[in-house]
C-alpha cells in the first residue's frame, strides 16, 4: 500500500478567479501522502498564452482548466500541467475550431513531447489529465484517466467524463489487444488506470499507434451545451472522487454557494471532510487531493450568480446537502450522513431521498467479510466484465443510477459480484505502490457496525 507521513499535511494552496463570464476557486492539499503529486492549470483566457488564433473562427474568449493525478512521482504531472494547454493550441486542428480534434491531438502530442525530451528519458511516472475548454456557449471535456469532471445542474450531477479502469469492457479489450493483460483490475497488475500521459512502460509497441497501446493518452471529448439550469462545474483527481460521489459533491458545493462561501473555500472544506482520522491503512483520505470548482455567470454579476442558487435552494429547486455541510469543522473532521439526513427539513422530506440521494460514500462499497472494494458508484457497467471468483460470493451493496431519469440520481440496488481491483490490504506488486494510491474508508458498515454496537451494550451492562 501507498507510503504515508506520520501526520497529514494539511496546509492548502488555494487561490480563485473570475472575470465577466466564469467565477473559479481551487484548493490542493498533500494530505497523508510523503510528496504532493498533483497539478493543475486555470486559465480565465487563453489568449494571455500568445496564442495565435484567427478572431473569424474563434470566440473573443476561450477559457481552460485542467487537474492532473501524479502516479510514481510528480514530473509529468507537472509537465503537463505547465505545458498541455499550449501544446493543445499549437494543433492545426485546434487553429482550425476543430476543438474535439485538438484537444484529442494535444493530449497525445504532450505525451511525445514528453518521452522526446532527454530531461524524462528514464522517467517511469505518469499522470492522468482532465481539462476542459470553456466558450461562452460551449463546455468541452478532454478526460484520460480517473479525474472527472461533473457539471452541477441545479444540484443534480451530470458526468462529463468517464473514469478509465481496466475493468471496462472497451479498456480491457485494447489492453489485451496489445499484448497486455488485467489482472486483479490493474494494467498487468500494476497500474489501476488504463489511460494516463506519460507510463512509457505500457507504450513500447513500435507497431501499434498511439491509441491503441495498452495503456493510451487518448482522451475520450464530451461537449456540452450551456443552459440556465448549468450552475457551476468540479473538476477533481480522485482523492475526492473516492470519498465522495459525484452526487454528493454536486450538493455539497451548492450548500456552500448558498451560504455565499467563497469557491476556494468551498473546495478546502470538501478536502477536509474527506481527509482520513487517522493513516493506519494508507486508504479513503489518505491521498493527495485537488479540486476547482468553476461557477457559469451567463451574464450575471458574482453576488446575482449567488443570490440566484441561494434563492432555488431555499425554495427547494434541485438537490442540496444539509445546512450543517457548509459548517467549517477541520481536517478530518466528518460530518454525521444519519444524522444530517434525520434532521434536513428540505429536500429529504420534499423528494422522499436524503442527501446524496443514495449514501455520502462515493467509490465505497463492502464486501461480507469485512474488506473494502472502492470503484466508481456512478458507473454501474464496471463489474459487468469482470471474471468470476470464488472468493467474491459475498454480497456487495453498490449503487446504481435511479430508474427516474429526470432526478439522475443513485440509489441502493441488490447485491451483486465486485471486482477485487482495490481491496484493501491485499498482496500487491512491488510496482504497484508507487503507480497507485491505495484506499480505504473511515466508514463503519456490516458486521464492523454490528461489533461494535455490541461492544457498547457489553460496557454498558458491566458499568
Amino acid at each position: 500500500m501507498g507510503q504515508t507521513l506520520s501526520e497529514p499535511v494539511v496546509e492548502k494552496t488555494s487561490h480563485r478567479g473570475e472575470d465577466e463570464r466564469l467565477i473559479y476557486g481551487v484548493s490542493a492539499m498533500q494530505g497523508w501522502r510523503i510528496s504532493m503529486e498533483d497539478a493543475h492549470t486555470n486559465l480565465l483566457n487563453l489568449a494571455t498564452q500568445g496564442a495565435d488564433l484567427d478572431a473569424k473562427i474563434h470566440p473573443s474568449r476561450l477559457s481552460f482548466f485542467g487537474v492532473y493525478d501524479g502516479h510514481g512521482g510528480e514530473k509529468v504531472a507537472t509537465f503537463s500541467g505547465e505545458n498541455i494547454h499550449n501544446i493543445i493550441l499549437k494543433q492545426d486542428t485546434f487553429k482550425s475550431g476543430d476543438y474535439v480534434q485538438g484537444l484529442k491531438d494535444g493530449f497525445l502530442a504532450t505525451d511525445r513531447a514528453i518521452l522526446n525530451d532527454p530531461k524524462y528519458e528514464e522517467e517511469v511516472s505518469g499522470c492522468t489529465a482532465c481539462v476542459t475548454l470553456i466558450t461562452d456557449k460551449k463546455l468541452y471535456v478532454a478526460n484520460a484517466g480517473d479525474s472527472r469532471c461533473v457539471l452541477g445542474v441545479k444540484g443534480r450531477a451530470k458526468p462529463m467524463s468517464q473514469d478509465h479502469k481496466p475493468q471496462l469492457e472497451n479498456e480491457r479489450n485494447r489492453i489485451t489487444a496489445a499484448g497486455g493483460f488485467v489482472d486483479f483490475g490493474r494494467v498487468n497488475g500494476n497500474l489501476a488506470l488504463s489511460r494516463a500521459i506519460g507510463d512509457f512502460e505500457f507504450k513500447k509497441s513500435a507497431e501499434l499507434p498511439p491509441e491503441q497501446q495498452i495503456v493510451t493518452a487518448f482522451p475520450d471529448v464530451e461537449q456540452h451545451d450551456f443552459t440556465d439550469e448549468d450552475e457551476f462545474m468540479v473538476l477533481a483527481c480522485d482523492g475526492i472522487w473516492d470519498c465522495q460521489s459525484s452526487q454528493a459533491v454536486v450538493e455539497f458545493v451548492r450548500r456552500g454557494i448558498a451560504a455565499k462561501q467563497e469557491l476556494d473555500k468551498i473546495c478546502e472544506n470538501m478536502m477536509d471532510n474527506c481527509l482520513a482520522s487517522n493513516s493506519e491503512t494508507g486508504g479513503v483520505g489518505c491521498d493527495n487531493m485537488t479540486m476547482t470548482i468553476v461557477g457559469f455567470l451567463r451574464g450575471r454579476t458574482k453576488d446575482e450568480w449567488y443570490e440566484e442558487i441561494a434563492k432555488r435552494v431555499a425554495n427547494g429547486d434541485g438537490p442540496c446537502a444539509p445546512p450543517e455541510y457548509a459548517e467549517f469543522r477541520g481536517p478530518g473532521v466528518h460530518h454525521n450522513y444519519e444524522g444530517s439526513v434525520s434532521r434536513y427539513e428540505g429536500y429529504a422530506q420534499t423528494q422522499g431521498r436524503g442527501f446524496g440521494a443514495g449514501g455520502y460514500r462515493g467509490r465505497i462499497i463492502f464486501l461480507g467479510d469485512g474488506t473494502e472494494v472502492l470503484t466508481d458508484s456512478d458507473d454501474t457497467d464496471m463489474f459487468n466484465d469482470v471474471d468470476e471468483d470464488d472468493d467474491l460470493d459475498s454480497q456487495v451493496w453498490e449503487t446504481i443510477k435511479d430508474t427516474d431519469d429526470e432526478c439522475n440520481s443513485f440509489v441502493p440496488c441488490v447485491p451483486r459480484k465486485a471486482d477485487r481491483s482495490r481491496i484493501t490490504n491485499r498482496e500487491s506488486s512491488p510496482q504497484s505502490t508507487t503507480t497507485e494510491h491505495d484506499d480505504n474508508s473511515n466508514h463503519e458498515t456490516g458486521n464492523s457496525a454490528e461489533q461494535r454496537e455490541n461492544k457498547d451494550k457489553t460496557e454498558t451492562a458491566t458499568k
